[in-house]
């Protein structure tokens, strides 16, 4: 005997919409609430009419999409306010910054030392050993001026 021989079909949905709540609380990644609230909209649906499996399981799809789509766009338009707002963006760090070059830089490419890495760097031509300063990331280069 198997849990959905044991559930009826809404019970099992608002089960798996608990679920992934405690998934989500447990593991926070801001995506699995959605997905249970589509599971639980879908067990409320189910419990209210007379609806088959099939029929639910597209209703979970559809609610599960909307929500998603919902949600991101919710968090688009209202951002979470972060004492470090550039955490994960490590190039936006960078900018400011007063680094060496370590190749020089000529015809407008070079490397630099940023830390305990090497990067990228674009801008004016300069010596092995100069100091220049970051101005602005550009994908995985950095693009620098004289200090």
């Amino acid at each position: 005997m198997t849990i959905a021989t044991l559930l009826e079909d809404h019970w099992a949905w608002l089960v798996f919409a608990a679920l992934l709540g405690i998934a989500e609380v447990m593991i926070p990644g801001v995506f699995l609430i959605w997905i249970a609230i589509a599971a639980a909209i879908t067990g409320l649906a189910a419990l209210a009419l007379p609806i088959g499996l099939p029929l639910q399981l597209l209703i979970f799809a559809a609610l599960s999409i909307a929500a998603v789509w919902a949600g991101r766009r919710w968090y688009a338009d209202h951002p979470v306010a972060s004492t470090d707002p550039l955490l994960n963006d490590r190039t936006a760090r960078l900018i400011g910054q007063t680094v060496t070059v370590v190749e020089p830089i000529v015809g407008g490419e070079g490397r630099v030392k940023v830390g305990d890495s090497v990067w990228t760097a674009l801008g004016p031509d300069a010596d092995a050993g100069a100091r220049v300063r970051v101005i602005a990331a550009e994908g995985t280069a950095l693009r620098v001026e004289g200090s």
